[in-house]
């Protein structure tokens, strides 16, 4: 399975130049290297941390390249091409498989067109049949207006090609999630780093991560430490990260990753609009949690 051994999946930020006018290669560079180095397990490329929302088609095509180029087969590369229209996703899908080297794909539920739970089953089912890649669902009803059922997903996960999920929907969906497919080859992640640690120690592959730009090796020695039965050494770990986490999403994400990555010599530029950038005022709150 594509995912068995993964556990730290980094939602990677997209480093632009200092206008934010065009993704920065060498900045991408020095980030993979970086992510590599701390834990991460595999990469999801143009995310919603990856500002996907405010990149071009093109944008998003050549990201991924250059992504893969870097990385040179060392970690899967995810890519995401979820939209709220069904044919364009499988459309984009289909056109990010001729690249070489995308092993899979994140599926966002379709937002704001809010489809009842018939609707989202096609919509996958659809993607499924049609698409070139194996997906993961992402069921994240905070940014889309609409909740995947934890049945629904079962369902979908029946089917070829839908191969995970990504939920942000709290721990009695993701126990749910983890007991209906402990039979099945299906990876299930948590998208929300404060429940890193539960995830896991309840039987999830793992993380889908933001705080891990800065803090790697943290989580990934909190994994280890429950695959050790040291439950409790690792729970310290996850209660250190929580104010750290809430930081980072203190502003509009992921405006105060990037600023911390710049604070920490790694430089990745701004947030393209309609986002923008932490005020000074934020920052340093930011930061003296950051340095504490």
């Amino acid at each position: 399975m594509l995912l068995d051994d993964v556990s730290i999946i980094t939602a990677m930020v997209t480093p632009f130049t200092d206008d934010n006018t065009e993704v920065d290669k060498t900045r991408l560079s020095l980030l993979v290297e970086h992510l590599l180095a701390t834990g991460t397990d595999a990469l999801l490329v143009g995310g919603t941390t990856g500002e996907g929302p405010t990149l071009s088609q093109t944008e998003k095509l050549d990201l991924l390249k250059e992504t893969i180029a870097l990385v040179k087969h060392r970690v899967p590369i995810i890519a995401n091409v979820g939209t709220n229209n069904t044919k364009q996703t499988i459309d984009f899908m289909n056109q990010v498989a001729e690249i070489e080297g995308v092993d899979a794909a994140l599926v966002v539920v379709p937002y704001y067109n809010k489809p009842n739970q018939a609707g989202l089953y096609a919509h996958f089912e659809a993607i499924a049949k049609n698409g070139k890649l194996p997906f993961l669902i992402y069921n994240i009803p905070g940014r889309t207006g609409v909740e995947i059922d934890v049945a629904t997903i079962l369902r979908l996960a029946l089917l070829p090609n839908v191969i995970g999920v990504k939920d942000c929907t709290g721990i009695t969906n993701l126990g749910a999630l983890i007991k209906g497919t402990e039979n099945l080859d299906f990876s299930v992640y948590t998208g929300e780093d404060n429940y890193a640690f539960a995830a896991k120690a309840m039987g999830a592959n793992g993380v889908i991560s933001v705080v891990s730009h800065l803090y790697g090796d943290e989580l990934a020695q909190m994994y280890r430490l429950i695959e050790l039965g040291k439950v409790k050494d690792a729970a310290k770990i996850q209660t250190a990260l929580d104010p750290k986490i809430a930081a980072l999403f203190s502003t509009p994400s992921p405006s105060a990753t990037k600023a911390m990555l710049a604070d920490r010599n790694l430089p990745v530029g701004g947030v393209r609009l309609p986002l923008v950038m932490p005020t000074s005022t934020e920052f340093a709150a930011v930061k003296n949690i950051m340095d504490n």
